[in-house]
């Protein structure tokens, strides 16, 4: 069985279990993911994990 791992939701899946860990960090989590999600577009998002 071979699973593949996208690096886009696995930096939401972190970024929204820091949002709900630390609520007062909302607003710098949240650049940082549109940044992060930003840059993974622009360099083609065809990085996969195995």
């Amino acid at each position: 069985m071979n699973m593949h791992l996208s690096i886009g939701p696995l930096v939401a899946l972190i970024a929204g279990i820091l949002i709900l860990v630390m609520p007062r960090m909302l607003n710098y989590i949240v650049a940082f993911y549109l940044i992060i999600v930003g840059v993974i577009g622009l360099f083609g998002g065809g990085f996969n994990f195995r």
